[in-house]
């Protein structure tokens, strides 16, 4: 009795079965932990592959399963060879999964949920309807699932998955034109990390390092392991070694000759092996010549352009004549606003003249009123009148220090209003000593 191993579903699960006689066919109907499915038959397997498959898909990575399903390798019931009957029934099985698809991303659209619907798969006996979905964050689904199996009057399942799982359900070509590894033989996903590419003396553009998942590709891993053994020992990529003649630089790693390619100070790339390498660091260190094997010296223009260091963008000024005046743009004339003119310093003889902000917003001058000459009153001689002039002017020498005083003073000074006295028509004395009478 032999191993055998079988492929089926979209997700490419693998199933291991025991088998005496190998089926005549390539397709099969097998019992998997999903139900009753159309596989392919992948050939028998010697105990160390499966040994081998077995560690391989028993590690867990981020991507290469999908959440909340079956594990990608499980035993399986082999039932029978596949009939003409069955593998009409599963062709008609993918017509009918694309309007089912388009029906409900429609359903999804009343539900405002953050997924995206990427497959649909009927099983054989269509007792079972999967779809397969990819968000970013926790999805409550439950009401989404109530309207589907409402809709296509069957158990319905959600199965959420990766980038890389989607575009392992999707397919496509790859960068190098053919079909993606993972639709077409590959069955599980390796973690790849930057350091991969840089072992490698890959350039580190993500359009060319990239798959059609937007992760980095698959086929990094490939030849990893080559590389990773001959950068054991030796530096990091891109890291220096200090000399007195400058800095050494370490560019990457030739597989065919085992070699290190190491760029000097005057620009030239040196070509070390991989056993001289710890022979050559001490010379260099010491200040001291090495003889290389092989170099490749870089263009004038290359070296040049590497040694210069990045240029700043600046802005360019053209220079104007002299004579011709520099006109301002709008919006310094806007920022700059009205030019504004010096406000003049009263002199001493115009100390009468108080500025009084107006109502809008201007400066406006008052002039004080001056006190009017003391008009002689009918029956008044020239000694009262004199009387009276010489009580001003001793008014004037006592003027009021304080502004309280003053103000007091501007008060008990000013002129009570036109009609305030019995007598309209008599004239009013402005003198304060005439007043009190």
């Amino acid at each position: 009795m032999s191993i055998y191993l079988a492929i089926f579903g979209k997700p490419r699960y693998m199933g291991l079965f025991d088998l005496t006689d190998l089926p005549r066919e390539k397709l099969l109907v097998a019992e998997t932990m999903r139900g009753t499915e159309l596989a392919a038959l992948g050939g028998p397997l010697s105990p160390e592959q499966e040994e081998r498959y077995r560690n391989a898909c028993g590690d867990e990575f981020s991507d290469g399963q999908v959440k909340g399903g079956e594990p990608s390798l499980q035993e399986i019931t082999y039932l029978r060879e596949a009939t003409d009957e069955d593998i009409n029934e599963a062709a008609l099985a993918r017509e009918e999964e694309d309007a089912v698809l388009l029906k409900a991303r429609e359903i999804l659209q009343n539900h405002k949920l953050a997924m995206k619907l990427v497959d649909v798969e009927f099983l054989l006996d269509r007792k079972k309807l999967f779809f397969y979905f990819t968000s970013e964050q926790r999805v409550d689904f439950r009401a989404f699932v109530r309207d589907l199996a409402k809709e296509f009057k069957t158990r319905i399942e959600l199965r959420q998955i990766g980038v890389r799982d989607e575009a392992k359900a999707v397919k496509g070509l790859g960068p190098c034109g053919r079909r993606c590894c993972c639709c077409s033989w590959l069955h599980r996903f390796t973690p790849i990390c930057i350091k991969m590419v840089k072992e490698q003396n890959l350039a580190l553009n993500p359009t060319k390092i990239s798959g059609i998942c937007g992760r980095l590709m698959c086929c990094m891993s490939y030849e990893h392991h080559l590389y990773g053994e001959l950068w054991k020992g030796l530096p990091n990529p891109g890291s220096k070694i200090k000399t007195p003649t400058g800095n050494y630089l370490m560019d990457g790693v030739e597989l065919s000759s085992e070699s290190i390619w190491v760029r000097s100070p005057e620009g030239k790339e040196i070509l070390v092996k991989v056993a001289d390498f710890a022979q050559f660091r001490e010379k260099v260190t010491a200040g001291e010549a090495w003889e290389p094997s092989g170099f490749r010296e870089l263009s004038a223009e290359a070296a040049e352009e590497r040694a210069r260091p990045p240029k700043r963008r600046t802005a360019e000024i053209k220079a104007e004549p002299a004579s011709a005046p520099v006109k301002p743009s709008f919006n310094q004339e806007k920022r700059r606003g009205p030019e504004k003119v010096p406000a003049e310093r009263p002199s001493p003889e115009k100390t009468d003249i108080k500025q009084i902000p107006s109502e809008d917003g201007g400066g406006k001058k008052k002039r004080r009123r001056k006190k009017p000459a003391p008009r002689p009153v009918k029956g008044d001689t020239a000694e009262t009148s004199a009387a009276s002039a010489a009580g001003l002017d001793k008014a004037k020498e006592k003027q009021p220090s304080s502004d309280a005083q003053r103000k007091k003073s501007q008060a008990r000074r000013r002129r009570p209003p036109r009609g305030a006295g019995e007598n309209r028509g008599a004239p009013q004395n402005t003198n304060s000593s005439a007043s009190g009478e």
